[in-house]
């Protein structure tokens, strides 16, 4: 009965994203569903002392890097700059090849820093015009751009600064450059075969006689004729991001050390901070920084008149998407201090392999809270002791730990409560019937992708 009841409230917070509300509101009411039907005493306490502990705790550690990369793609976008690497894509790969220039600026742009949260609304409009230029069905934007900004270059591939490749950091004391050959291998796996997936949708829609379609809503409107600057220029922001990732992350812990005290003069007590947990924020934070400074830098002409309202609409979609994850954190939490939860983790600790384990522990989880860096957060907030000594024991380094931690949480993450996927339909003007079931199928590559990677690590013992 305890593990219907976890079930039960879980069927309703998709239930309720499906339908288009706010997982901020159902979140909470799901979670203390639960708890009102396994004990009603505990409904009080257990709302304010696990979700919304788990909640304003996830916020204190990552709003930072929503906020910065939001604000970051919205000067990207503001400066003309995403409209150049767009335009310059399509003179060098052809609009006949939208899809794969759809994927291929998305993973630019997440790579270089920009939230993936915010991606949508930069390629939305160019993506719509090259799908509309080619006749293919908009109804796979979705997916193409779920496959560009949701995968690979959200948790596999090395060095990426998006939050999902960040948290693990804080558990294993790695950097976002952990494993890097098998956050490769990862990479291609997904890229192959999402594409490959993409595709043979796209040939079946063709032979169906199914075009771009008719009955359209949020359809872009016609962008204005304005002078783009040089694409070399637009990518420099990117670059900086990522050179100053690698940078930071490496300058860091010489600077500071292991730990470092400070005691300011109107401090009681000294403020005392565990460096190696905190260096993957902490350098993310500063490239983010350098990338908004040389973008202000580089397009404040284009920018300056539209600074102050740019900034709000990114600290509102900042808000919105940290609030979202938050929330489904919090949800998680509760759920998994439930009897119910406890059946399922005493039969995932009966998995052997702990990478296996670990993989399908963090997955269960992202799938439950419908988000990646949620679900990863409390599934290695309970387990990560239990996953370093497994791993200990068996050699297996704790690099590896990471990247399997992050490609697992950006496997069935993406299920329709995910904020990600609500933000990204109701961009695109469509809805989970029209779209969702391609979304899924980038689901299930990615989360095929994170056994791949297992496998060939145990094959080749490359890392």
């Amino acid at each position: 009965m305890s593990v219907i009841i976890a079930l039960a409230a879980l069927a309703l917070l998709m239930l309720a994203a499906y339908r288009g509300y706010s997982v901020i509101l159902f979140a909470p009411i799901a979670a203390l569903g639960a708890v009102l039907l396994t004990d009603p005493s505990a409904v009080a306490p257990v709302f304010t002392g696990v979700f919304m502990e788990k909640m304003v705790g996830f916020i204190k550690l990552y709003f930072p890097v929503f906020l910065l990369g939001a604000v970051f793609g919205k000067l990207i976008e503001l400066s003309g700059f995403s409209r150049a690497i767009v335009a310059t894509a399509i003179r060098m790969i052809g609009t006949g090849q939208a899809m794969l220039v759809i994927v291929l600026v998305c993973a630019l742009l997440t790579y270089g820093g920009v939230s993936l949260f915010v991606v949508v609304f930069a390629v939305y409009p160019f993506a719509a015009e090259m799908f509309r230029q080619s006749n293919i069905p908009k109804r796979l934007i979705p997916a193409t751009i779920a496959l560009g900004a949701f995968s690979f270059t959200m948790d596999a591939l090395p060095g990426t600064p998006q939050i999902q490749n960040i948290i693990p950091t804080t558990f294993f004391g790695t950097t976002s450059w952990a494993a890097p050959w098998l956050g490769v291998i990862g990479t291609l796996f997904v890229f192959v075969v999402g594409m490959f997936y993409l595709n043979r949708q796209l040939n079946k829609a063709r032979h169906a006689g199914e075009g771009y379609g008719t009955e359209l809503r949020n359809e872009p409107e016609t962008a204005e004729d304005i002078a783009l600057p040089n694409p070399w220029l637009a990518l420099a922001p990117l670059v900086l991001v990522g050179v100053s990732n690698l940078l930071f992350t490496h300058w860091i812990p010489q600077f500071y050390g292991q730990t470092h005290t400070v005691q300011l003069a109107g401090m009681t007590t000294p403020l005392s901070s565990e460096v190696t947990k905190l260096t993957g924020i902490w350098a993310v934070q500063a490239a983010l920084l350098a990338g908004i400074l040389m973008v202000l830098i580089c397009g404040f002409g284009a920018i300056r008149t539209r600074l102050a309202e740019g900034t709000r609409t990114a600290v509102g979609g900042a808000l919105l998407a940290s609030m979202n994850t938050a929330s489904e954190y919090g949800f998680g939490a509760v759920i998994a201090s439930l009897p119910g939860f406890l059946v399922l983790a005493d039969a995932l600790k009966n998995i052997p392999n702990p990478l296996v384990n670990e993989a399908i522990t963090v997955t269960l989880l992202a799938g439950i809270t419908g988000s990646a860096s949620g679900g990863m957060s409390i599934a290695l907030a309970a387990m990560s002791d239990t996953f370093i000594a497994a791993a200990n024991a068996a050699s297996i380094p704790l690099e590896v730990l990471h990247r399997v931690a992050s490609m697992a949480s950006g496997g069935m993450d993406t299920l329709p409560h995910n904020g990600a996927v609500i933000t990204l339909l109701a961009v695109t003007g469509l809805t989970h019937r029209e779209a969702y079931k391609d979304i899924f199928g980038i689901t299930l590559i990615k989360t095929l992708a994170v056994f791949f990677v297992i496998g060939v690590f145990y094959a080749t013992g490359i890392v």
